[in-house]
């Protein structure tokens, strides 16, 4: 059994050694930054929080009232969209003005292309299949 595990099963000794351990998931590998996005669109009030701020730009205090959440919760779901690149802030005076970010969302928009084009390969290929096997028939 392994040491780590054995010295973590019981806490009144202490650990002899440092053991690293490192996992990794080759399995999915995405850029941060679609993770980051997809994460920030994820949300609807996320979501409606880019379509306002693409009519104009607004306050923190104005984004809470419209979306009826406290002036906390309003600046998390900024502080994320933020973090994606989705939405820019800055403090003039007492108050923090948001507008939408530069980020054109180029990558998620060719993940998407790409997603689009496998999944509508399959129904083709599943398409030929009912086909071929109705002719049989």
């Amino acid at each position: 059994m392994n040491e780590a595990f054995l010295s973590a099963s019981r806490p009144n000794q202490r650990l002899t050694g440092t053991i690293t351990c490192f996992i990794l998931n080759h399995m999915v590998q995405y850029p941060r930054k679609l993770d980051s996005t997809f994460g920030a669109l994820a949300d609807p009030t996320r979501r409606g929080i880019l379509e306002r701020l693409g009519r104009s730009d607004a306050g923190i205090t104005e984004l809470a009232q419209a979306f009826d959440i406290t002036l906390t919760g309003i600046k998390k779901h900024v502080g994320v969209l933020e973090a994606a690149g989705l939405v820019t802030t800055e403090k003039i005076g007492r108050i923090r003005r948001c507008r939408l970010g530069p980020r054109r969302l180029d990558d998620e928009t060719a993940w998407i292309a790409a997603y689009r084009r496998m999944l509508e390969s399959r129904l083709n290929r599943l398409g030929e299949f009912l086909e071929r096997t109705r002719e049989k028939q």
